[in-house]
C-alpha cells in the first residue's frame, strides 16, 4: 500500500501544503486550502504526525501553512518534532514514534471537522443525530457529519450509530394498531388511581393509557366513562377488566358498562382462567366482512405473569365456553363462529416484578418464555395461513429507568406498560400524601400482602413498605383467619390487639358496616357470611385491607401507617435515576412526561448499546441517560 495514503490522514490537520518524504523514493505531495493549521495542531497535538513516523517507509513529514511550517523527523527509534514561524525554529523536541500499525483498509469516510463530537456520551444522549466514528491517531474520533468515500482527508470508518427516535422502538404494528406515537402504555392502576385525567394528559400525547376501574364501584366506572368520552375525542385510551372470581356478576356488570359506551380496548388483569365476560366483551360486534375477512372491533390487552394462563389468552377462546355464551344469548352465532379462530387477546403483557397483582417473574425469564410460547401456539393455530393476527407481546414490571425500558425493547417486547412510576405523577388518583410516600421509595422498600379481593385465596399484593405498616398487619389478618374458624374463636389478647391496633374500632361495629356495604352490593354474599362464620370472618378482615388502599388514595393522614399503596421496586429506580433533575421533585413529574423521559432515555441507551457493540469504548457514564427529553410539544421530532 503506498504511503501517499498517510496525506488523507494528514489533511486532518488543514494544512496549505503537506509532503511525505519516504526512506527511498520521491516524496508525495498534498495542496490544500490551509489557513486551519495553527489551530488544529493546537487541539489535536502531534500524535497523528507521530503515528505517520510509525511506519518504517517514512524519512519525515512537513505541513506547511503562510508562515507556520511543522515537521517530525525520524531518529533513531524515535523522532523529532520542529515547529518554525517565518524560518525561524520555535520548537525543537524528542517526538515519541508509536510502534507501526497496519493501514486499515475498508470503508472511507471523510470527517466534517467542524462537526467533531468532543463529549460523546452527550452525543450518544442525543438519539436524533447520526455519529460517525473513524480510526485515527491516539484510537477513534467522533463526528457528527461528513461524506462516505475516498478524498481528502478520509480515515477509516470503524462504526456509525444511527439516529434512533423514540417513537420508533417497539413494533410498528402496535402503534398502528392503537394508532398511537410511540408503543408505550400507562397500565391500569386499581381504584381509579390510573385517572381520568392521567388518560387524558396520555392520549393527548398520543400515547395509550388504561383507566383503573378495579375496585371501584359500578356508579364510579360510569362516570368515568362519560367523562372520557365528553373529553378524549381520539378515543385513545382503554379500561380495566379486573378478574372477580368471587364476584363474576361484576365483571359481566362491568362489561355491559364497556360495551354500552362502545370501549373499543381493555386490559384485562389477574386473570387465572378465561371467564364468560372477557370472551363476550372480545367478541361482541365481530363480523364477517364482504371481502371474507373478519373485523372484531373489541380489542383484549391481557396481563399475565404465567405462561398456562397466557396460553389461554392466545388461542381461540374454548368451544365449550362460546357454545355456553351462545346458548345464554350473549354472543350471536355469527360472533361465536369468528370466536373460534381469533384470539382472545390482541396484545399479551408479560408481567414481571410489579406493583399490585403480581408474581414477582424476572422479566429476562418471563419475556422470552412468553414470546416463545405465542410463536409455537400461532405456528399450531395456523393464524397466518388464516389470515389472523398474530398477538404482540409486550413487557411490564420493573420499567422505572431508560435502561430497563431498553432492556425489555432489546429483548423483543413489542411494547412496554409502566404503572407504578405514573402512581407519583400529578395526574393519578391518589393523594399528595401517597404520592410523597412513593417519591421518597428507594427500590428495597416494597413487600407483600394479602390480595383484598382474593384474601381467601392466599394471593398477594407488592406494596410500599417504607412508611406504612399495612403489610405486617395484613399478613396478621390473614394468620388469624387460617388459625381459627370464627371471630368469636378469636382469643382475647388477639382480639383486643385486633380490635385497638389495626381496626381501631370494636368488631361488632365493622361487622355492622359491612354488613349494610353486602347488603347493597351482593345479598349472596351477605347470605354466605351469616351461614359461614369464618367467611364472616374473612369480610370483616377485607373491610381493613379495602379500606387502607382509600385511605391512601384519599390521603387521610390519621391513618397513613395502614396505607396501602401498591408499588413495585420500579418506583424506587426511577427515584433514583430522576434525583437531581427536573423530574426529582413529585410536584414536577407529570405522566406525559415521565413517559417521555423514560423513552427518550431508552433510545439514548439504545445507541450507547449499539456502540459498545461495535466495538468503541464508552464511558461507564453513558449509561447513566438524562432524566428528561426535550421540550418539543409532539412526537413529531422524536
Amino acid at each position: 500500500m503506498s504511503i501517499a495514503q498517510h496525506l488523507d490522514r494528514l489533511a486532518a490537520y488543514g494544512a496549505m501544503a503537506i509532503r511525505v518524504v519516504p526512506v527511498e523514493g520521491d516524496p508525495e505531495d498534498l495542496l490544500g486550502e490551509g489557513g486551519a493549521l495553527e489551530r488544529v495542531f493546537e487541539h489535536d497535538g502531534p500524535d497523528r504526525l507521530a503515528a505517520v513516523l510509525g511506519d518504517a517507509r517514512v524519512a519525515s513529514v512537513l505541513l506547511a501553512d503562510g508562515p507556520l511550517e511543522i515537521e517530525a523527523v525520524r531518529q533513531g527509534p524515535g523522532g523529532r518534532l520542529l515547529v518554525r514561524w517565518d524560518g525561524e525554529e520555535v520548537v525543537d523536541e524528542p517526538l515519541s514514534v508509536p510502534e507501526a500499525a497496519p493501514l486499515v483498509s475498508g470503508p472511507l469516510f471523510r470527517p466534517d471537522h467542524a462537526s467533531v463530537v468532543k463529549d460523546p456520551v452527550a452525543a450518544l444522549h442525543d438519539p436524533t443525530s447520526p455519529l460517525y466514528v473513524v480510526d485515527d491517531v491516539g484510537g477513534a474520533r467522533w463526528f457528527r457529519a461528513g461524506l462516505h468515500g475516498p478524498g481528502l482527508g478520509a480515515m477509516p470508518l470503524r462504526a456509525i450509530i444511527p439516529a434512533v427516535r423514540p417513537r420508533s422502538l417497539g413494533s410498528a404494528a402496535f402503534r398502528e394498531a392503537h394508532d398511537v406515537e410511540a408503543a408505550y402504555v400507562a397500565g391500569a392502576m386499581a381504584g381509579g388511581i390510573a385517572s381520568v385525567e392521567l388518560l387524558q394528559a396520555m392520549a393527548a400525547g398520543g400515547l395509550l393509557a388504561f383507566f383503573g376501574a378495579g375496585g371501584l364501584p359500578l356508579e364510579a366506572v360510569e362516570r368515568a366513562l362519560d367523562r372520557c368520552a365528553a373529553t378524549i375525542p381520539s378515543k385513545r385510551y382503554g379500561f380495566n377488566l379486573l378478574h372477580n372470581p368471587v364476584e363474576p356478576e361484576v365483571e359481566e356488570r362491568t362489561v355491559d358498562l364497556y360495551l354500552k359506551y362502545g370501549v373499543r380496548r381493555i386490559e384485562a388483569s389477574a386473570f387465572m382462567e378465561l371467564s364468560p365476560s372477557v370472551v363476550r366483551y372480545r367478541l361482541s360486534g365481530a363480523r364477517t366482512l364482504p371481502d371474507g375477512s373478519m373485523s372484531v372491533p373489541n380489542r383484549v390487552m391481557a396481563k399475565i405473569s404465567r405462561e398456562e394462563v397466557a396460553e389461554r389468552f392466545l388461542r381461540p377462546a374454548p368451544p365449550e365456553l362460546l357454545d355456553a355464551i351462545l346458548a345464554a344469548g350473549g354472543l350471536t352465532a355469527e360472533e361465536v363462529a369468528i370466536g373460534r379462530l381469533v384470539p382472545v387477546a390482541d396484545d399479551v403483557t408479560a408481567e414481571a416484578d410489579s406493583g399490585g397483582h403480581t408474581d414477582r417473574r424476572p422479566l429476562v425469564v418471563l419475556l422470552p418464555s412468553i414470546q416463545r410460547l405465542r410463536d409455537r401456539v400461532a405456528d399450531e393455530e395456523g393464524y397466518a395461513r388464516r389470515g389472523v393476527t398474530v398477538p404482540r407481546v409486550g413487557a411490564a414490571g420493573g420499567l422505572g429507568t431508560p435502561a430497563a425500558v431498553w432492556a425489555a425493547f432489546a429483548m423483543g417486547a413489542d411494547y412496554v406498560l409502566t404503572g407504578s412510576v405514573n402512581q407519583a405523577a400529578r395526574e393519578s388518583g391518589t393523594s399528595p400524601l401517597a404520592r410523597q410516600m412513593l417519591a421518597g421509595a428507594s427500590p428495597v422498600d416494597v413487600t407483600t400482602g394479602p390480595a383484598p379481593d382474593m384474601f381467601e385465596l392466599g394471593a398477594e399484593v407488592q406494596v410500599l413498605s417504607r412508611g406504612t405498616m399495612w403489610a405486617q398487619r395484613s399478613r396478621r389478618l390473614y394468620e388469624l383467619y387460617r388459625a381459627w374458624p370464627s371471630l368469636e374463636a378469636l382469643p382475647d389478647a388477639d382480639r383486643q390487639r385486633l380490635e385497638r391496633q389495626i381496626l381501631r374500632r370494636p368488631i361488632a361495629d365493622v361487622w355492622e358496616e359491612t354488613r349494610t356495604f353486602w347488603a347493597q352490593r351482593d345479598p349472596a354474599m351477605l347470605a354466605r357470611a351469616e351461614a359461614d362464620p369464618h367467611h364472616k370472618m374473612a369480610l370483616v378482615f377485607r373491610w381493613y385491607l379495602g379500606l387502607s388502599s382509600r385511605w391512601a388514595k384519599s390521603g387521610v393522614d390519621d391513618r397513613k401507617l395502614d396505607f396501602q399503596v401498591w408499588c413495585g421496586p420500579a418506583m424506587g429506580a426511577f427515584n433514583h435515576w430522576v434525583a437531581g433533575g427536573p423530574l426529582g421533585p413529585v410536584e414536577a413529574r407529570s405522566v406525559l412526561e415521565i413517559a417521555r423521559a423514560l423513552l427518550w432515555g431508552a433510545a439514548a441507551i439504545a445507541r450507547v448499546s449499539h456502540a459498545t457493540t461495535c466495538g468503541l469504548v464508552v464511558p461507564a457514564a453513558a449509561y447513566a441517560a438524562p432524566a428528561s427529553a426535550p421540550s418539543a410539544a409532539s412526537w413529531s421530532g422524536a
